[in-house]
């Protein structure tokens, strides 16, 4: 929006270490959105809030958060309560779907054809592609036009979610490619990346995401046939 209404800066944080990045066995007796943070995770959190409290200097914050509990546990450890003017459960932000209790040995089946048929389009056999995130991160993001749009919205936003999810909400929001998308890696446990409204009412992400192979932001699935190079690995 270009009017100047809205927030100033939008705020992606992935929640911190969680009980399943140590032990991915925990997914066969404990349902995804029940694993909680370990204490390294919630000490990320306290120093991902203290950088947060710095960055949004005393402006107040509407926060939506994945109804996850590692999700709710983070934004609890950040510690920045008297910031926050409205928060807002979004089940839109949740995790990826890969199944319910999950028999390792099918994940990482599933894991390696993933790997070869693409991150962006594999759906797994219980679960949901990325293509599918990206449609109902979509929808949450008509739904934050809206509320951005409303007198007195505050000048922050934060989203408390999960990697991938951060990376699709910035592939619809910036019209990445695929191709470009599937080069990129998740941000590490209770790190952020900003988008920041410049003088012409456009967003830009203040820090890249990482890359794991070098694909530039515009290239599609037809440049890449044409160049000979070989898709996801």
């Amino acid at each position: 929006m270009a009017d100047g209404a809205g927030p100033e800066r939008i705020v992606l944080l992935r929640h911190g270490e969680s009980e399943a990045n140590i032990d991915p066995g925990i997914y066969e007796r404990v349902p995804d959105y029940r694993i909680p943070l370990t204490a390294r995770g919630v000490e990320q959190s306290r120093v991902a809030g203290e950088r947060l409290r710095e960055q949004f200097d005393g402006q107040k914050v509407c926060v939506y958060v994945s109804p996850y509990l590692r999700a709710y546990q983070t934004l609890e450890a950040l510690g920045i309560d008297d910031l926050i003017e409205r928060r807002i459960e979004e089940p839109r932000l949740r995790e990826q779907d890969w199944a319910n209790y999950q028999d390792p040995d099918e994940i990482a089946r599933q894991t390696g054809l993933r790997n070869t048929y693409g991150h962006f389009f594999y759906r797994f056999n219980e679960g949901e592609s990325g293509a599918d995130v990206f449609d109902r991160v979509s929808t949450f993001m008509e739904t934050l036009y809206r509320h951005r749009a409303k007198p007195g919205f505050p000048p922050n936003t934060l989203v408390v979610t999960h990697g991938l999810t951060m990376r699709l909400f910035c592939m619809r929001w910036f019209h990445w490619s695929v191709e470009y998308f599937e080069s990129l890696n998740n941000p590490g446990n209770a790190e952020t990346r900003t988008l920041v409204r410049q003088a012409d009412g456009r967003f830009a992400l203040e820090q890249p995401f990482d890359q794991w192979r070098a694909v530039p932001e515009g290239q599609t699935i037809l440049d890449t046939t044409r160049a000979g190079v070989a898709g996801p690995e």
